[in-house]
C-alpha cells in the first residue's frame, strides 16, 4: 500500500473557535442520527447505469466538495459537487487526473445519496486514473444499513479516510471509516445505540430480537474490515440519545485507526506474489523504523522526508525489481502528496465535558490518550 503524506494541514488560529463551535454543535445533536431501517421500507437507489446518462439524485443538503490538494488551510475544501450527474462529476474531478490525487469533502448525514454519491465519484475516478483518494468525512450519522452499504463500496476501491480537526465521525459515520484503507483521525469519533425505526416490538424482548439481527450483520461487517466487534457490543451500551467519545487507545484498540488491518494483509500477499519474502520482510522492517525514528515528534515535512529518503537506503530501497512498491515511491516519482497524519503533538484536556479535547491528535498516534465521556444532546 503507497505511504501516503499529507501535508501541512494547519488550521490558522483564527479558526480555531468556529472549528470548535461547529464540532460541539454537531456533537449535540448527534442524538437522534443513528438509525435502522428495515431494507423494505428503504427508499430505493437509482438502478446503477449502463451509460453515461446517469439518473438525477438530489444532494438533500449535504456538501460535496473536490480538491486536488490535501492541504485545505491553504487551499481550502475545492469546487463544490453542485449535481450527481455524470458530466458534473467528470467536470469537477478532471483537474485532478493529471496529479492523480483526489480529496472529497463530505459533510452531511450518511443515506442513499452519500453511497450514491461515493459510487459515482470512485466510478469517474477510476476512469480518469485518479487512484489516490481521500474521503475528507465531517458526519454525525445516519442510516445504519447505507454506512455498510458505502463501506463495501468504499472498501474495494482504495480510499484513506480522513477526520479533520473540528470534523466528527459520529455514530452510523463509525462504519464508514472502519472502511477505508487507511484512517486519520484527529476529530471526534464517537458511538452510541442504533435506533430502529421501522420497529414492530411491544417488549424489551422483541425489541432486542430485532437489534440482534441488525447487530448481526453489523459484527460481520466490522470482522470483514479488520475491526473488533468490541465496537459493536459497546454500542449497546449507550443510550441512542447520549454520546460516548473514544479515546485515542480505544480506536487503536478497535481497529478504527491507522492502517486497515485487513487490506494491510492483502497489500503483503499481493506484494509477496509480485516482490518476493524478501522484499515484504525489509518493506516491514523499513515501516517500523520510520515510525520509530523519523514520525517521534517531528512536525516538519520536509525533515521527515529527508529522514524517510536516508532510512530506507539502509534497507536496500528502491527496490531495482518493484520500485513502485518499495517504500516512499510517490517521493521518488517527485509527487508529494501522500498521505500521513499531519504531525503535531496531542494536546492535553479535560474530558468531552469541559468542552476540551477528549482524544489524542493523529498527528501523535503514540501519545497517551485520554479519557472518553458521554455527551447528551
Amino acid at each position: 500500500m503507497p505511504l501516503l503524506l499529507l501535508g501541512a494541514c494547519s488550521v490558522p488560529e483564527a479558526g480555531l473557535e468556529n472549528l470548535t463551535d461547529a464540532a460541539l454543535r454537531a456533537q449535540a445533536a448527534d442524538g437522534e442520527h443513528m438509525v435502522s431501517i428495515n431494507s423494505a421500507d428503504a427508499p430505493p437507489l437509482p438502478p446503477r447505469p449502463q451509460t453515461d446518462q446517469w439518473p438525477e439524485v438530489a444532494l438533500e443538503g449535504n456538501s460535496i466538495l473536490v480538491s486536488c490538494d490535501v492541504d485545505y488551510a491553504l487551499g481550502g475544501d475545492g469546487q463544490a459537487l453542485e449535481d450527481l450527474s455524470r458530466p458534473a462529476v467528470e467536470q469537477v474531478l478532471a483537474p485532478c487526473q493529471e496529479r492523480g490525487l483526489l480529496r472529497v469533502r463530505y459533510e452531511g448525514k450518511i443515506t442513499g445519496v452519500f453511497v450514491e454519491a461515493m459510487w459515482r465519484i470512485t466510478e469517474v475516478a477510476d476512469a480518469l486514473q485518479i487512484t489516490r483518494r481521500v474521503l475528507d468525512l465531517d458526519s454525525s450519522g445516519g442510516q445504519v444499513e447505507a454506512a455498510i452499504r458505502a463501506g463495501d463500496q468504499i472498501g474495494e476501491s482504495g480510499w484513506t479516510i480522513w477526520v479533520r480537526e473540528g470534523s466528527v465521525c459520529h455514530s452510523a459515520c463509525v462504519f464508514v471509516l472502519a472502511a477505508g484503507d487507511n484512517r486519520l483521525l484527529a476529530g471526534k469519533v464517537g458511538i452510541h445505540r442504533m435506533m430502529r425505526i421501522s420497529s414492530k416490538a411491544t417488549s424489551r424482548a422483541e425489541l432486542n430480537e430485532e437489534l440482534q439481527q441488525v447487530y448481526a450483520r453489523v459484527k460481520d461487517y466490522l470482522q470483514r474490515n479488520g475491526v473488533a466487534i468490541g465496537v459493536a457490543d459497546l454500542m449497546m451500551t449507550v443510550p441512542n440519545r447520549s454520546l460516548r467519545l473514544l479515546t485515542a487507545e480505544e480506536l487503536r484498540q478497535f481497529g478504527l485507526d491507522g492502517t486497515n488491518a485487513v487490506q494491510d494483509d492483502l497489500e503483503r500477499i499481493r506484494q509477496m506474489r509480485k516482490c518476493g519474502a524478501d522484499f515484504v520482510r525489509r518493506k516491514d522492517a523499513f515501516l517500523v523504523s520510520f515510525d520509530q525514528r523519523c514520525k517521534n515528534g517531528r512536525n516538519d515535512l520536509e525533515a521527515l522526508t529527508s529522514c524517510g529518503q536516508a532510512l530506507k537506503e539502509r534497507f536496500g530501497f528502491p527496490d531495482a525489481s518493484c520500485p513502485e512498491e518499495s517504500p516512499l515511491a510517490e517521493i521518488d516519482n517527485g509527487s508529494d502528496a501522500l498521505l500521513l497524519p499531519p504531525l503535531e503533538p496531542a494536546v492535553e484536556g479535560e474530558d468531552a465535558d469541559t468542552g476540551e479535547d477528549g482524544q489524542a491528535s493523529a498527528a501523535a498516534p503514540e501519545a497517551p490518550a485520554q479519557e472518553g465521556s458521554a455527551a447528551g444532546n
